[in-house]
């Protein structure tokens, strides 16, 4: 089974209790999938949903690790089958507010489900936030549905008796393959699927039914005319914060953008100047290089805001969930946990955004109380980055 019971993804501290769901329009690898987080109705008998929502994603970590799908489901079963979630699955939707709208792209080699401490803490704050499951090649694994009805059956070929689940897991590089092209057009894939999330639900605030191929009992109707839609952002998470770069590039109706240790290689250099919104990057101290730093910088400008701070004695996987189910030994070994407590590290990471969050998107709340966190003022902060710089401020 899982984890020592000391271990545990933390729950959201705001006032919403927060209920999540998945979302899938469109059976086709085409189409539309994420994971829903939002402010719920508190349920008479609330479930919990499993943190890994199914078996094969063990097989796709195991290929990302490159090490036998066999061994793979015997260890992350072990460490991390019985962990859950701490949201409501398919919890009635809190009415009588005007959200805004947070999209959330994940890490390579992540999935919907793996970043559900950041997305619930947001979520707890007053927000929906949409956690994408990208079917670019870049999730350890994701799904999709393959029509298996007769030409006789083609009238309802997209009912769930004629659906089978077909499953896609991580591409890794050829022999001799370069990587830039591969991401460059992931990238261009996961932007396409983040503005399509946008697009959808702004359909579903419109009023538009929506037919969920997961078949989930979820009464989406609720969430008409629910969002904030003047108030959208975009935030990620490695291959992510390219991702959000990148759809800032692309959709002006994200307003500001949240980059989480961002990984810039994907990106073309005609991009950057491209981008017109204010955005944020928070970086852990242990993962960056000048190279990569730099290409941060590119994104510098007089009149609009970017803000950059590190993390005191976080590792790359300081942001998504693993860092919280992992014991101190295995989760070194693993560089899934860094120096600093991961509940102190995601509490700077979470605060920075919001309080970044309230500033672009003016919403009317209390997050500015973290204000100098987005300076990098806080004993566990460095303002701008801890990679040495040529010839220019870090900050």
């Amino acid at each position: 089974m899982g984890g020592s019971c000391s271990l545990g993804i933390p729950s959201g501290k705001g006032p919403n209790n927060v209920g999540c769901t998945d979302l899938m329009v469109g059976h086709t690898i085409q189409g539309t999938f994420l994971r829903l987080y939002y402010p719920c109705e508190t349920s008479a008998s609330p479930e919990r949903p499993p943190w890994i929502p199914k078996k094969e994603y063990f097989n796709g970590l195991a290929d990302f690790l490159k090490i036998s799908r066999s061994l793979g489901d015997r260890i992350f079963s072990y460490l991390y089958g019985s962990y859950t979630v701490p949201a409501e699955w398919n919890a009635p939707f809190k009415p009588g507010n005007k959200y805004p709208l947070i999209i959330f792209s994940h890490g390579l080699g992540a999935f919907r489900s793996l970043y559900s401490a950041v997305c619930i803490e947001i979520a707890s704050q007053g927000f929906i936030v949409a956690a994408v499951e990208h079917r670019d090649e870049s999730a350890s694994a994701t799904f999709y549905y393959k029509d298996q009805s007769t030409e006789q059956q083609h009238q309802v070929s997209s009912t769930p008796e004629h659906l089978q689940e077909e499953w896609l897991y991580y591409r890794t590089l050829k022999p001799g393959e370069p990587e830039f092209p591969l991401r460059n057009q992931q990238v261009q894939q996961r932007a396409n699927e983040c503005i399509g999330a946008l697009n959808l639900l702004t359909a579903i605030n419109a009023g538009q039914s929506v037919n969920n191929v997961l078949n989930l009992h979820f009464d989406w109707s609720k969430l008409r005319d629910s969002m904030d839609l003047c108030r959208t952002a975009i935030m990620g998470h490695s291959f992510g914060g390219a991702t959000v770069i990148q759809s800032l590039c692309r959709e002006t109706k994200f307003k500001c953008g949240v980059a989480l240790d961002s990984w810039m290689l994907p990106l073309d250099d005609e991009v950057y100047a491209r981008v017109t919104q204010p955005i944020l990057f928070i970086n852990s101290e242990k993962f960056q290089w000048l190279a990569n730093i730099m290409k941060m910088k590119m994104l510098d400008a007089n009149t609009i805001q970017r803000k950059m701070i590190t993390i005191k004695g976080t590792v790359h996987q300081s942001f998504p969930d693993f860092t919280f189910l992992t014991g101190s030994l295995i989760g070194k070994i693993f560089k899934v946990k860094g120096e600093i407590d991961p509940n102190i590290a995601i509490d700077l990471c979470n605060k920075a955004s919001l309080a970044f969050l309230q500033r672009h998107l003016e919403i009317h709340n209390n997050f500015n109380q973290w204000d100098p966190l987005i300076d990098g003022m806080d004993a566990n902060l460095i303002p701008g980055t801890n990679i040495h710089l040529p010839s220019a401020n870090t900050e």
